[in-house]
């Protein structure tokens, strides 16, 4: 049963993280909205659509920082707390430290469902149509708009490369197919300078392409031409992947995508499985922040709540650069997705406990 005290702090708790977000959410909707303006009347996009980018973009942006606000909000009334001595007042009439944290733990856990249903299901469809809206209208000419290496097996027997693709010219380069029978033996292999997908007519169109049959006799055909329109046994889609592909789906479609691509051979796996780990041990990273900022703020200092706050940015920056660098580890090279995203929690998770441990004392 709740006290009088452990209402107190938690409503502290949720109302300040509450005021956090209410705070910096409309400043960084100004920044963006200055930083792209021009870019959108530039593109003639939509006032309906503009409305609808920045409610999706409340929920990005909240998304993406929430770490960093909770953390914060955690430090701002925690420091007031014990500025004005209640913290001391708490402990001194026979309450533990430990007995001290249970409203922090009651709300880290109804901000880690919250955030972790949130993660799961919200999140991707704001995500989906943030990056719509970016990329068709503000950054039309940028060149990450086209993916690069994509290599896929469609069906048992067929594997497709391009070196890049461009969604909105569905349009890729050096393009190749390669059809293998039973045996795991090349039987037939189809090369071309470029391959486009042809809308009105449904059908792919090759420029300079070049069909190779292989028999087993020896002696292999070729055929050369510089235009063929055909019919192939794979989408338009198999040849893109955007790269926030991931961010775009729930735990149900995320879980599909992933083993879908595993089958395909796709190179990006490490990518998709970094989103699906990250939303996964989100509710922990509350905890962890939580414990962090606690054992941080709890003791009045000689300075006030200006140092504790400026000790808990270094400690929440130095926690979002970890997560960084070991999110580009897995991403660019053979390193552990679930290693990535757990390291930084256990860094920081030792570092919560030898903070309380000092904070007790």
């Amino acid at each position: 049963m709740l006290t009088i005290i452990d209402k107190y702090i938690l409503k502290r708790y949720l109302l300040t993280f509450v005021v956090m977000m209410a705070l910096f959410v409309p400043i960084g909707i100004m920044v963006d909205l200055s930083e792209k303006v021009d870019k959108m009347n530039e593109n003639n996009a939509p006032s309906q659509e503009i409305v609808l980018y920045y409610m999706n973009f409340i929920v990005y942006f909240a998304n993406l920082l929430f770490p960093i606000f909770l953390f914060l909000s955690v430090i701002w009334f925690t420091s007031k707390l014990a500025s004005n001595t209640e913290i001391v007042a708490i402990l001194s009439s026979g309450v533990s430290f430990t007995r001290f944290l249970r409203p922090y733990i009651i709300g880290a856990t109804i901000l880690s469902v919250f955030v972790f249903f949130m993660g799961l299901f919200v999140v991707p469809r704001s995500s989906e149509g943030f990056n719509k809206f970016s990329y068709q209208y503000l950054y039309k000419n940028r060149k990450e708009q086209e993916t690069v290496n994509i290599f896929n097996q469609i069906g048992d027997h067929d594997f497709i490369y391009v070196s890049s693709f461009d969604p909105k010219r569905l349009q890729g380069s050096n393009f190749t197919l390669e059809h293998f029978n039973e045996q795991d033996e090349l039987t037939f292999k189809i090369t071309a300078e470029t391959i486009r997908w042809v809308e009105q007519d449904s059908v792919y169109r090759l420029l300079n392409y070049t069909k190779r049959l292989l028999h087993k006799e020896g002696g292999d055909t070729f055929v050369n031409g510089s235009r063929l329109d055909t019919v192939f046994g794979f989408k338009i889609q198999d040849l893109s992947q955007v790269s926030y592909a991931a961010e775009t789906k729930n735990v149900f479609e995320l879980n599909d995508f992933i083993e879908e691509q595993k089958r395909k051979g796709d190179t990006n796996i490490s990518r998709f499985q970094l989103v699906q780990y990250r939303r996964l041990v989100l509710p922990i990273t509350v905890f962890i922040l939580t414990l962090i900022a606690v054992a941080v703020s709890s003791v009045k200092r000689r300075g006030g709540m200006g140092v504790n706050l400026a000790f808990g940015i270094l400690v929440a920056f130095t926690f979002v650069f970890f997560d960084k660098i070991f999110g580009t580890l897995a991403e660019q090279s053979g390193f552990s997705p679930l290693l990535a995203v757990l390291i930084p929690n256990f860094v920081f998770g030792i570092l919560g406990i030898y903070l309380l441990r000092n904070a007790q004392r």
